[in-house]
């Protein structure tokens, strides 16, 4: 079941929104402060977030900023303000759609569908300064161009890319790329670094800077 974020300062709203949507199989969160919905995003995870603009602590173009400091999670304004500088404001500081009030039923539920299929789509790539990994299609591109990995070092990527800064010791590389109790050596695991390493290189990608060797510990994939 999907949970939804609803956060709109109306109780009205709340209750009408959950009316709508819980029957069709969302599980609703009412929040009618924009505060402490980020306080609930600091704790809980949710699938996506529908929030109102005129808020009085907090507006909705604030809160959309901050939750995208923060979190992925899809959102979409849902607000009585329609003016076209309105739409481009809240599209432009992150939200995935903006809805009109008065809203349609089904047109909403559409427009949900829609966030959540573009979300899990997204949810399948790894992406950094412009590498691509395709957790789907098991392949890697940077700027577009392809990068031929074998499946061992696609998982040696895919584990640094989803764990930037942790420095990875050989016998915790060697766990969680080849299983517990396969013999395979610590040389093993430097070529497999030195190999994708110098794929990395072939494609102009700056490799040296982010997959580091941390000399008497392991390797790790440098953020920054």
């Amino acid at each position: 079941m999907k949970t939804i974020l609803l956060v709109d300062d109306e109780q009205r709203m709340l209750d009408l929104l959950t009316l709508y949507l819980e029957p069709r199989g969302y599980r609703c969160i009412k929040q009618t402060s924009a505060l402490n919905s980020l306080v609930y995003l600091g704790s809980h995870s949710v699938d996506l977030v529908i929030l109102d603009i005129m808020m009085p602590e907090m507006d909705g173009w604030t809160l959309c900023a901050e939750i995208r400091k923060e979190w992925d999670v899809p959102i979409i304004m849902l607000t009585a303000r329609t003016d076209k500088s309105d739409v481009v404001k809240g599209l432009g500081i992150g939200a995935d759609d903006y809805i009109s009030k008065p809203f349609d039923e089904e047109e909403l539920l559409a427009r949900i569908e829609a966030v959540l299929r573009r979300s899990k789509a997204q949810s399948n790539l790894l992406t950094f300064k412009g590498l691509v990994l395709n957790l789907e299609s098991f392949d890697l591109h940077y700027q577009k161009a392809p990068i031929l990995l074998t499946r061992k070092e696609f998982s040696m990527m895919q584990l640094f890319l989803e764990n930037p800064n942790k420095v990875f010791t050989r016998d915790h590389l060697i766990t969680s790329i080849w299983g517990h109790g396969v013999g395979t050596e610590d040389r093993t695991i430097d070529s497999h670094v030195r190999n994708l390493r110098e794929k990395l290189r072939k494609a102009q990608f700056p490799a040296d800077e982010h997959l580091q060797t941390v000399w008497g510990l392991g390797y790790k994939w440098q953020d920054g």
